[in-house]
């Protein structure tokens, strides 16, 4: 969740490039393009697989398929929060971003009413209709699951996965150099242009001109906030700390607090849902912002919030379909799939911060070295 002490003032805002350590320490290949293509792969498959929407069958073709679009969109999205000194606040917003661009402009499913009717959540949408936003044509259910889910599960939960693996120095480094930056927005721009023109992709409809002019504007409103200063403004050295500040709760607190505010998101398929949504996010990105100002707040935190909305997706599998109906045993399967691979990737994580707690001898996350 957003932490505003993720790029402290001491640390400055485009650090050290890809091919060094702040320390100046030369890495090797696979350390400099490891976490790339970790990162690469994972939000396709956490975007779309995490929470059922696949069978383990269709893997490879999701990842291979909209690798170029999630993937180089959650590599760009890390890149100018961190070359910016953002933290988790740019990439929050600039997730949401993402979301109205993909849904709003690339698939416009946002806008069709239809986009869902030839799959098995066909009745979900029907009820998803209840809430239409007039003059625009649009879910306001629909817009809070699709930007919501855009945020947690295609940005944020991917790069807070890969960041935990890295050294705490390299979370606020830039990982990509000249030639991959223009080679992964290169590949964003393709993949985008290969689902609107996909058959499955837009699947033939065209949003209106005001459609498309409020996603648009939306989008870069969202992207201009992310790239607000005040976002790169730190605790200077000496600073006192807030009225409020006290010691940050146990990690797992934090992730109690998201998973409610995403199982909040799909209670009840009506204006007062959405309202009831609403509320739980703002209390829980109220809360998260609040706690991430205490001392204590670290990485562990940080994976703990981000890492409960991928639970809640894996979860939630094996209660949602397929987008394609599958066999009763497909389905198994790839429920218990998404499930380990759940508890190996969070479970990892969390190992690999172990020797990252207060009293170790490793820097702590939220500290100078921490992003």
């Amino acid at each position: 969740m957003p932490d505003p002490r993720a790029v402290p003032a001491d640390v400055p805002a485009t650090p050290a490039g890809p091919e060094t350590s702040v320390a100046g320490t030369s890495l090797s290949r696979w350390r400099r393009i490891g976490p790339v293509v970790a990162l690469w792969l994972l939000a396709p498959w956490a975007a779309e697989c995490a929470w059922g929407g696949f069978t383990v069958d269709d893997y490879p073709l999701v990842v291979a398929f909209l690798g170029p679009l999630y993937g180089s969109a959650a590599l760009l999205i890390r890149e100018t929060a961190r070359r910016t000194g953002g933290g988790w606040p740019a990439i929050v917003l600039l997730g949401a971003a993402f979301g109205m661009i993909q849904a709003g402009l690339v698939d416009q499913s946002l806008f069709n009413d239809a986009f869902l009717d030839d799959t098995e959540f066909a009745d979900a949408a029907a009820a998803a209709r209840a809430t239409m936003v007039p003059g625009l044509g649009f879910s306001a259910q629909n817009a809070l699951g699709y930007l919501g889910g855009h945020v947690v599960l295609s940005i944020c939960v991917p790069i807070v996965i890969v960041e935990s693996f890295v050294r705490p120095s390299r979370r606020a480094e830039p990982w990509l150099g000249r030639f991959g930056l223009p080679v992964a927005g290169l590949l964003y721009l393709l993949g985008s242009l290969l689902v609107f023109s996909d058959d499955g992709g837009r699947k033939g409809f065209l949003a209106s001109p005001l459609q498309l002019s409020f996603a648009a504007l939306t989008a870069l409103v969202l992207t201009g906030a992310a790239l607000l200063p005040r976002w790169r403004r730190g605790r200077r050295p000496g600073e006192p700390d807030e009225p409020a500040a006290g010691r940050a709760p146990h990690p797992i607190w934090a992730g109690v607090v998201v998973s409610g505010a995403r199982l909040a998101v799909d209670l009840v398929p009506n204006w007062i849902g959405v309202t009831i949504a609403v509320a739980a996010s703002t209390v829980a990105a109220v809360l998260i912002v609040r706690w991430s100002r205490r001392t204590g707040w670290g990485q562990r935190h940080v994976l703990a919030a981000w890492g409960a909305g991928l639970v809640v997706a894996a979860a939630g599998a094996y209660l949602a379909p397929s987008y394609a109906a599958a066999s009763p045993a497909q389905a198994l399967v790839a429920d218990l799939t998404v499930s380990l691979l759940t508890l190996a990737l969070l479970g990892g994580a969390f190992w690999r911060l172990r020797a990252e707690r207060p009293g170790s001898s490793a820097p702590l996350p939220g500290s100078a070295s921490a992003g």
